[in-house]
């Protein structure tokens, strides 16, 4: 299935149905009142979450969604039907924004989600309504109002609580092929991953699901590459796993290619930069020797960051990782719960 992770569409909400302006009219009755009912209201246009999507992909094909109308009002003071809302189904994940304004409406981040983006105009009243001791027939009636009508832009970014960073063909498509169910394409040539991976990680009692997020390249933030296009996919992760390779193919050093990923990073979003990442040295099976391996594990740990060499090919040092993963989740986990605590207790 293609992947779509951007769309904008236009919503608009069902009108109100007019109010009916009607006087009885029976054999017997020579003065019978106002009997005008009043319209329907107009329906809503709303967006759910749906568990089996994972793209935006069919709202790229249908970009006008309507509510229906209220019907209108009739005499002997029946009100007209409301309109049936529009329901939108998107993924878990789904940020939705005015085009206009570019104000955030709604971030759709679980199942129970459910907004309204567009609402439907209030049917008007029917002649009855406005009948008093002193206007005992009015010959009016309110028209309904009109629906709302707005331009949305729906952006999908993923939830994972990992998210695998790196250049291209530093191994996060056959890493992540191997840790997980996922099965992306692999090939030794850049941009091999299009579309970024989710995959599910089962360690130990519990489990966690990583994203492989296409390549970066220097000038990612400013559209260069492919990698501008997924940045976004990382500001929803709890950690990240920074991929090197620790090969050194051609004239690349995982120290440089380490500082380009991460300014990519903080030039798209300086909150990134400041999630804690994972150095996990990819290609380690290649090397004659370890010692640059040593060299580069004293180099990271000094900047605080955690360190692991690790072969996708061979499997080396995957459960160490997935320990280190798993351990850096229940402490974000944690942090973010005393984090809570401490809120809660300021505003008590």
């Amino acid at each position: 299935m293609k992947f779509v992770d951007e769309v904008e569409i236009t919503v608009k909400a069902g009108d109100g149905g007019r109010g009916c302006m009607s006087f009885r009219r029976e054999k017997f009755v020579p003065k019978g009142g106002p009997d005008g009912g009043d319209g329907g209201d107009g329906g809503h246009v709303r967006v759910v979450a749906d568990p089996h999507l994972s793209t935006l992909l069919d709202l790229r094909y249908q970009r006008l969604y309507r509510g229906d109308r209220g019907q209108h009002g009739r005499g002997k003071d029946q009100h007209g039907r409301n309109g049936a809302d529009r329901v939108i189904r998107v993924p878990v994940g789904t940020m939705i924004r005015d085009v206009v304004t570019d104000e955030l409406i709604a971030d759709i981040e679980d199942l129970s989600e459910e907004v309204v983006v567009a609402r439907g105009g209030k049917g008007g009243k029917g002649n009855s309504r406005f009948a008093s001791a002193t206007r005992q027939a009015p010959r009016f009636a309110q028209p309904g109002l009109p629906g709302e009508e707005r331009e949305l832009r729906l952006e999908l970014r993923l939830l994972a609580d990992v998210g695998l960073i790196g250049l291209p063909n530093a191994g996060k498509s056959t890493l992540i092929s191997v840790i997980s169910a996922a099965r992306p394409k692999i090939a030794d040539y850049p941009f091999t991953t299009l579309v970024p991976n989710l995959g599910v990680v089962r360690h130990g009692d519990g489990s966690f699901v990583v994203a492989d997020i296409p390549g970066l390249i220097e000038g990612a933030h400013r559209g260069e590459g492919l990698g501008h296009r997924f940045l976004k996919h990382v500001t929803r992760t709890g950690l990240l796993v920074h991929v090197l390779d620790v090969f050194e193919a051609g004239d690349r050093h995982p120290k440089a290619d380490f500082e380009t990923v991460n300014r990519e990073l903080e030039l798209f979003d300086e909150e990134l930069v400041r999630k804690p990442q994972i150095v996990a040295a990819n290609k380690v099976d290649l090397l004659p020797d370890r010692g640059p391996v040593r060299e580069l594990e004293e180099h990271f740990r000094s900047r605080g960051c955690r360190f692991c060499a690790i072969s996708a090919v061979t499997g080396e040092g995957l459960d160490r990782l997935g320990d280190m993963i798993a351990d850096g989740l229940a402490e974000r986990s944690w942090t973010a719960a005393g984090e809570h605590g401490r809120n809660m207790e300021s505003h008590g």
